[in-house]
């Protein structure tokens, strides 16, 4: 099976925006390889640190947010 990790990708970052706090950080618990393609793509700051949280860039917020309610919102 091949693996679309550019949708597995979107999907961490959504949910990396529930974790959030502090403005623009989130909690990092997920896979490495998704969150250093995140920061390839500019979205986060490097993942690799002691600190047990990201910073999401500007783009990477909005991108989060509308990811997030696009994939988790009840429809009405």
């Amino acid at each position: 099976m091949e693996i679309d990790t550019d949708k597995i990708d979107d999907a961490v970052l959504a949910l990396l925006w529930l974790t959030l706090h502090d403005e623009n950080r989130a909690w990092k618990g997920f896979d490495w390889e998704s969150l250093g393609r995140l920061h390839e793509k500019g979205l986060i700051d490097n993942p690799v640190s002691k600190t047990k949280s990201v910073v999401f860039s500007d783009e990477g917020l909005k991108r989060a947010k509308a990811l997030f309610q696009t994939l988790f919102a009840r429809s009405k």
